[in-house]
């Protein structure tokens, strides 16, 4: 049964997939549909008791864009967070996706050649990502 928590966190992960920021959309254009090392990146993904903005479940890999209203001392607890639960967190700011996304992706890339399969995830075959193209085009 949903926790009216879960449900609001639901409604509003969605609300932020229909309103993404300009570099949350930047971005997403270049990870979506597995374009980066093969990886499906979900946006906006919810990993209780956060909504991250991109995640590479598979590999356990979360991608932050930060604009100028994050707090540091927040987003570290956060991370920690995160990290306790079996995510390795990448944070880049919007400056960052504005002016050098070739070098935010080759380091995201980077990082996720160095991360393993997750364990709940070895051993078994994956559905293909979903093709966004239309058949015949």
């Amino acid at each position: 049964m949903f926790t009216q928590s879960t449900l609001w966190m639901q409604a509003r992960a969605k609300e932020l997939r229909h309103n993404p920021t300009p570099m949350e959309e930047k971005l997403w254009q270049r990870l979506r549909a597995s374009q980066l090392e093969g990886l499906k990146f979900r946006f906006q993904h919810i990993i209780e008791p956060c909504i991250v903005d991109f995640c590479a479940a598979s590999i356990g890999l979360v991608v932050e864009v930060d604009g100028d209203t994050h707090v540091a001392d927040a987003d570290r607890d956060r991370d920690i967070g995160l990290g306790q639960l079996g995510y390795t967190v990448l944070r880049f700011t919007n400056h960052e996706v504005a002016t050098n996304i070739d070098g935010v992706l080759e380091t995201i890339a980077a990082r996720a050649r160095g991360l393993p399969v997750r364990q709940w995830n070895r051993g078994r075959t994956l559905p293909p990502a979903p093709s966004l193209g239309r058949e015949g085009e």
